[in-house]
């Protein structure tokens, strides 16, 4: 087995024996062979797992000897501590046999060892061992059960424990969870040692129960030590009481911090807990925070004063104070109401975005004249690239606010938001608490982005935990686990992103302001390229304003056949692209300036990468354009139907959805019912098939806005009458032949122009949808309202 003694602050776990037979063969034994250890003003008690630090070279070398063995030892505490080299003659008769289980390096030569107490031991014999201690161990082996146990013992026991309990309330030295654990064990032996270690006496009065080998004996001495600790307890209480009635408040500060400076030194403890506690309270008397809060907080900083600043519950006690004093209770950033330069500001950094802009605006203005308002929350949704993360930063400079992210993609713990309670090893506040912690300030802006990507799992539900967050009516209380105490977020402005409200839960949804962030058209990507993408791209690749110079025929051509989105994201990459191409061009061949135009286009990105559907060259058959809206923008789509011999068949292709197809089958009903008013083949339904075909087979489509496309096409190859090539429509039908209204209404619209369209068929419940396309579109186009599928056949049908 290898020598686990560590060269580095790491810790080793020490491996248990391999095989189970030397254990079991090394208990049965009396005698034994064992390095040993001297311990200062620690006694260990079998059952019990404590660490303490070993300095002296001697006992480093026994525990050495130890972890090449069987990983035992012996222990026992010095009978005097300033003794620098012991001998086993300078230590107690009785001690323990322990097993090492951890080991970590500390400062200088020190090793902190955690070993667990296995029973009572005496040294037999000392050898002659020079290097470190070693004697013949002999253990004392006990078997006490609560059925061997005398009426007086069991009488005895349970006056020790009800002690107990009330040591621990008196003294405070002892947490509720360490006296429940204690007081659920149910073997004696172990319940008396567990009690004993846990007491805060003097090593040598723990030492007496230790040494007594009587269980009815051991048992008295521990009642008396508790029973007298409680006396003493209650009596220091009674003075302290009596003091304080006689000391005005700076002389019991001044006595208290006295009194603990000679405890931590009687202790050897060299930091000073309660110089910290009183700049703790200091701090908590200039926050001014409620009373309630104020009450927790200081009895939090009492019990830190009592404690060990060793001790792990001291250190979870510091995180959670510092971090409640450093939170921003008072502190809020000047919110900017100059609505010119807010606008300014705005203009500066984004390009169109008028109903965003206007939103944050009216924001302002109401903030000036109430003087107060909780914060809005407002949720951005649009397509990807469109700049609904860099608005949101823009707005909090324009209200002067700082600026926290959170992404809430993936994210599935509760915990990210609320934070984890104080019990947990590691436990910090949530990501929102957090946040304002960082940046001081208890009005920030706090943007929560990619919200419609949140998830649950089995550690909670994070779209419950925010709508705490996002509600006005209970932020102003918003309660994080880890701080236990009410946190007013009603100063926060909130704002959300999310490139659909599909996914977003309803009660969450219902807490946000939607603003629709459109898909930008190829006007405002020209503007947005020319204003800030080139120059934002020519800095980044180092060159000049004069080194490159791109055509605005050119940046269209890169718009319409090297990008297909509605945001500018994949835009940007191609003019950086350019950009490099551009740099290489300069260094290599020390051109001073490259110009870019659509005949070079090309030349530096390859072909095109996208085609768009253009209007053809005759009036089709049986062909009808077709509006489609997705998330990269809109489209145009082709949708092809013909009739052949056969006996009634519907056949649809191209990767139609569900609901799609129903919108083909609703239409072909229609068309049933008004077969005479068209003059259509009799009986067609039986003796002729019908094949819809929609190209791009790979693509998948769905959707109802194809409804009335699809019926117009097969009207047309029904009868046999060509469609106007240059008319495009959408909208839902019903088995009545109405038209019905369908979304995307912008999107579709500046598609249809792109692809040369003169004339577009919009349900008349969507002519309000008309106000936000852009007005040099609406000048070029003719728009016409229909009602029913007849308005659209009047329209797209050459008779």
């Amino acid at each position: 087995m290898s020598k686990n003694m560590q060269t580095d602050d790491r810790i080793f776990d020490v491996e248990e024996p391999k095989t189970m037979f030397a254990a079991e063969s090394e208990m049965e034994s009396e005698l034994e062979i064992l390095p040993c250890v001297a311990l200062r003003g620690v006694s260990i008690f079998p059952n019990t797992v404590v660490h303490f630090d070993i300095g002296r070279e001697k006992s480093i070398r026994a525990l050495e000897r130890a972890m090449s063995g069987n990983k035992l030892m012996y222990v026992a505490t010095q009978v005097d501590d300033n003794i620098l080299i012991p001998t086993v003659d300078d230590m107690y008769k009785v001690g323990a046999v322990v097993r090492v289980k951890q080991m970590l390096k500390i400062q200088g030569d020190a090793v902190r060892v955690l070993v667990e107490g296995i029973c009572r031991a005496t040294i037999q014999e000392a050898l002659p061992e020079t290097s470190y201690i070693s004697g013949v161990i002999h253990r004392f082996e006990e078997n006490v059960t609560e059925e061997s146990m005398t009426v007086e013992d069991k009488a005895t026991l349970r006056l020790i424990m009800d002690a107990f309990v009330e040591y621990a309330a008196l003294t405070t030295q002892i947490s509720d969870e360490v006296v429940d654990k204690i007081l659920a064990i149910k073997e004696p032996l172990v319940l008396v040692d567990k009690l004993a270690s846990e007491m805060v006496v003097t090593a040598d009065r723990k030492q007496k129960v230790l040494e007594e080998l009587d269980f009815s004996a051991r048992l008295k001495i521990l009642l008396n030590m508790v029973v007298e600790e409680n006396e003493i307890a209650v009596m220091e209480r009674e003075l302290s009481k009596k003091v304080k009635d006689n000391i005005d408040n700076g002389q019991r500060e001044y006595y208290l911090r006295e009194k603990m400076k000679a405890i931590q030194t009687e202790l050897g403890v060299e930091e000073d807990a309660g110089v910290e506690a009183a700049e703790w309270m200091d701090k908590l008397d200039e926050l001014k925070l409620d009373k309630k809060v104020d009450e927790k907080i200081r009895k939090e900083i009492s019990k830190f004063a009592k404690m060990m600043p060793s001790s792990a519950e001291s250190s979870v006690i510091r995180n959670y104070v510092e971090t409640i004093l450093e939170l921003p209770w008072r502190k809020a950033s000047r919110v900017n109401t100059n609505l010119k330069k807010a606008e300014k500001i705005l203009d500066e950094d984004h390009y169109g975005m008028k109903k965003v802009k206007e939103r944050v605006l009216e924001y302002l203005a109401v903030v000036h004249l109430s003087k107060a308002i909780k914060g809005p929350i407002l949720c951005l949704v649009g397509p990807p690239g469109v700049g609904k993360t860099s608005i949101a930063r823009s707005i909090a400079r324009a209200t002067g606010r700082e600026f926290i992210r959170m992404s809430l993609g993936g994210v599935r713990d509760e915990a990210e938001i609320r934070g984890h309670r104080r019990t947990y090893i590691g436990a910090i506040p949530g990501r929102v608490i957090n946040g304002i912690k960082d940046v001081g300030t208890n009005n920030p802006l706090f943007l929560f982005d990619e919200v419609d990507k949140i998830g649950a799992d089995f550690k909670g539900d994070p779209a419950s935990a925010l709508l705490e967050v996002l509600d006005p009516e209970q932020n102003n209380t918003f309660t994080d686990h880890f701080l236990e105490i009410p946190f007013d977020l009603s100063k926060v402005m909130f704002i959300t992103t999310a490139n659909t409200t599909d996914t977003i839960p309803r009660p969450l949804l219902d807490r946000m302001e939607i603003i629709e962030v459109p898909g930008y058209t190829e006007e405002d990507k020209l503007r947005i390229a020319q204003q800030y993408l080139i120059p934002k791209q020519v800095k980044e690749n180092g060159l000049k304003k004069d080194n490159i110079r791109i055509s605005e025929n050119a940046l269209r051509d890169l718009i319409n056949y090297y990008t297909r989105e509605s945001g500018v994201r994949n835009l940007e990459r191609e003019i950086g692209s350019l950009c490099r191409k551009v740099a290489r061009k300069v260094v290599n061949e020390r051109n001073k300036s490259c110009s870019i135009t659509p005949r070079n286009l090309e030349k530096y990105l390859g072909k095109h990468t996208f085609h768009y559907d253009v209007v053809e060259d005759t009036d089709p058959i049986g062909v009808t354009t077709g509006l489609a809206w997705t998330i990269v923008g809109g489209d145009t789509l082709k949708i092809e139907s013909a009739m052949v011999p056969g006996n009634g068949k519907l056949a649809l292709t191209g990767q139609l959805g569900d609901v799609m197809q129903e919108s083909a089958k609703v239409g072909v009903s229609y068309i049933r019912t008004v077969a005479e008013k068209y003059s259509l083949p009799e009986d067609f339904h039986k003796n002729f098939d019908l094949y819809i075909h929609i190209p791009e087979g790979a693509v998948p489509k769905d959707g109802p806005s194809a409804g009335v496309t699809m019926c117009t096409a097969v009207v047309s190859a029904l009868t046999q009458s060509p469609v106007h090539r240059d008319v495009a429509m959408t909208g839902e039908i019903t088995l009545r032949g109405k038209v019905l209204p369908v979304g995307g209404i912008r999107e579709k619209v500046l598609a249809a122009h792109r692809a040369g369209i003169k004339k577009v068929l919009l349900p008349r419940d969507n002519g309000k949808d008309l106000e936000d396309v852009p007005a040099v579109v609406r000048k070029e186009m003719e728009f016409v309202l229909i009602d029913c599928v007849d308005d659209a056949l009047d329209e797209a049908l050459i008779r």
